[in-house]
């Protein structure tokens, strides 16, 4: 039979608690351990929670004509060369890079892709038509991400 914890070790370690202002204190003697706690009025202990993020109009997805099957395999799949904030325009206000339909050149700009407050600027690596834009104004993109198909 184990003997218990006596209560004077258990005193010693309420008043360090007291003495420290800890809120717990936990030791181990040879083959016990001993965990003490105290609660502290009004102090209520939680995980903690992300911060809410304020959805704005122009975070919201819209329904597009976008094709479903649009996937990096697809041909003329344009894809986001890194992690960022994509931009359609070259500043707030201005007119989008390109519009679906429109006729793209080699090296023209596309897309800005922010990514460590650096601006980037994605170009087309073919001529062809803007078959369908899949991506938003200001919306975050992953490496890989299809952002237009151009055939």
């Amino acid at each position: 039979m184990t003997k218990g914890p006596d209560s004077k070790t258990i005193r010693e370690l309420a008043e360090i608690l007291n003495d420290t202002n800890l809120t717990e204190i936990e030791v181990e003697l040879e083959d016990m351990r001993i965990k003490v706690a105290r609660k502290i009025e009004g102090v209520t202990y939680a995980a903690p929670q992300p911060a809410p993020v304020p959805i704005t109009p122009e975070a919201v997805p819209t329904p597009s004509a976008a094709p479903t099957i649009a996937t990096g395999d697809q041909p003329g799949a344009l894809k986001s060369p890194m992690v960022g904030t994509i931009y359609t325009a070259p500043e707030p206000g201005a007119k989008n890079f390109i519009s679906e339909g429109d006729s793209v050149k080699v090296g023209q700009t596309l897309f800005i892709i922010e990514a460590m407050k650096t601006m980037n600027p994605v170009v087309a690596a073919h001529a062809g038509t803007v078959k369908s834009i899949l991506t938003s104004n200001a919306q975050p993109v992953e490496f890989d991400e299809v952002l237009a198909i151009i055939e």
